[in-house]
């Protein structure tokens, strides 16, 4: 089946096929022949938040794992492998999936997809391999320790998902690492790597027979399913409330948020919407950008966003200022987000808004590799493939009426779950 789905606002028409393979993977591809270079990105839903009891990290160290051996190549003959034909194929984990990307000429694409066919099938998981990434995620996560960043990051999540997957660090602890073995990596591999939880988009110089023919000596040897734990829909906690660490430097660091819209309400786009019209894009087409940085001079940069999980919806922010400015910093921000719930933003706002999102688009689709994880994520979301039409065709029908209504949902009454790192002055 063919979906069109070009528009203006996109650099160039995208044709996708939604394809079914001979044994039955389903996938999206759009085929491109303006260089001779093909992109394949897959995701399997479950990800971190699958990590078991007091073992978070697992995933992120098993995705970490895949391409360190596979079948008889152990974890160097793997890399020369790939070296050989200038492949590229690496993994990810986020806390609702765990996946990855291939991207290599046409002309190795065969040798390409036998070495990810070996890696998502028969992963070594040797234990030198699993020694190092644990030692590498360790390391990481001492550095962390002194990066206000990061602890302003980690401590806003556990604070505002406590007793959920969302609120654990997806790259473990140095107290829960140790204890992850061999076994439970493999486990979890059976668990989160099968073909009812697969997502596939590929673009590139490919027809959809080769292109199915492929992803079928890929992926459908997998298992079709594995054994989910059962996630919960996360409650957010913390509004009202700062949190203070202690790090003695110059600035405070800040991370704020408040519940938002799950991605499938017909408001959602609208407050995507408003998120950027607060503290998305850059200049004067953001209100914290103006109020913050240019008017009182405050801090750098100021930013907002909505994020969307399975199981929570959130907008979120952040910046640094001086120590000495941390209340006032937050004292603006807050005014901003109860006038925006009370008012709504204005017209000069909602239309540099819309302008910017829409307009800003396209950028998402410049290469095929973009336009691969574009196609893996609208599927993961529950779209298809006419939300590369409908997503700009929402933002532009946003009324104020609209903008005002939905302001008053997304923003409430302005609380917020705060984290700050550093050494506030009047925040207590």
């Amino acid at each position: 089946m063919n979906a069109p789905v070009a528009n203006r606002t996109l650099s160039r028409a995208v044709n996708v096929q939604q394809l079914v393979t001979p044994r039955g993977v389903k996938a999206w591809l759009v085929e491109d022949y303006a260089v001779p270079l093909l992109s394949l990105d897959f995701a399997f839903k479950g990800g971190a938040a699958q990590d078991p009891q007091g073992k978070t990290g697992a995933a992120t160290m098993l995705a970490a794992l895949f391409d360190e051996g596979a079948g008889d190549l152990d974890s160097q003959a793997f890399q020369q492998a790939l070296d050989e034909k200038a492949i590229e194929i690496s993994f990810n984990c986020d806390r609702d999936y765990i996946g990855g990307r291939m991207r290599t000429l046409i002309r190795n694409a065969d040798r390409a997809a036998e070495l990810l066919r070996l890696a998502v099938n028969a992963p070594r998981l040797d234990e030198a391999p699993i020694a190092r990434v644990r030692e590498q995620l360790s390391a990481g996560l001492r550095h962390e320790a002194n990066d206000p960043g990061s602890l302003a990051g980690r401590t806003w999540r556990t604070r505002s998902f406590p007793d959920h997957p969302y609120g654990a660090p997806t790259n473990g602890t140095l107290e829960t690492l140790p204890g992850i073995e061999r076994a439970d990596l493999a486990a979890l591999g059976r668990n989160l790597v099968t073909r009812g939880a697969l997502y596939v988009g590929i673009v590139g110089a490919i027809d959809a027979e080769r292109a199915a023919r492929l992803i079928d000596l890929v992926f459908a040897d997998l298992p079709q399913n594995g054994v989910l734990a059962d996630v919960t829909d996360a409650a957010f906690s913390g509004l009202g409330t700062i949190e203070t660490i202690d790090l003695d430097v110059p600035q405070s660091t800040i991370r704020f948020g408040r519940p938002g819209l799950a991605r499938h309400d017909p408001d959602y786009m609208t407050s995507v919407l408003l998120a950027h019209i607060l503290g998305g894009g850059t200049g004067l087409s953001s209100r914290l950008f103006r109020e913050v940085r240019e008017k009182r001079g405050l801090a750098y940069s100021v930013s907002t966003s909505v994020s969307t999980l399975d199981h929570a919806s959130f907008l979120h922010g952040g910046t640094s200022t001086k120590n000495e400015r941390a209340k006032e910093s937050l004292d603006v921000i807050a005014a901003e987000i109860l006038d925006l719930s009370r008012n709504g933003p204005t017209e000069d706002e909602l239309v540099k808004g819309k302008k910017y999102l829409v307009g800003s688009y396209p950028l998402r689709f410049d290469t095929s590799s973009k336009i691969a994880g574009q196609l893996v994520h609208i599927q993961m979301d529950g779209f298809g493939p006419e939300w590369l039409i409908e997503r700009n065709r929402l933002i532009e029908a946003v009324t104020m009426d609209d903008a005002r209504r939905v302001a008053k949902r997304l923003f409430g009454d302005g609380a917020m779950s705060v984290a700050v790192v550093g050494r506030p002055v009047g925040l207590g």
